[in-house]
């Protein structure tokens, strides 16, 4: 799979480069970027373990099989 930044980060992140460095709206642009960073990044995290749980029970389930064989 793929890293890929998603296109609502990108499009804050243009319009952030387009703002003055300490300006007001730099500052709320760069509060607005945290936020959706970390949102994506937590729904990365999410579906990681979610595929984790799903691997495991996946093999505990083929080694129950193996054992009633």
């Amino acid at each position: 799979m793929a890293d890929y930044i998603p296109e609502d980060i990108k499009k804050i992140q243009k319009k952030l480069a387009t703002f003055e460095k300490d300006s007001r709206n730099y500052k709320k642009y760069t509060k607005i970027l945290a936020k959706h960073i970390k949102r994506f990044s937590m729904k990365k995290r999410v579906s990681s373990h979610i595929k984790t749980i799903e691997n495991v029970e996946k093999m505990q389930k083929e080694n129950n099989l193996d054992k009633d064989e």
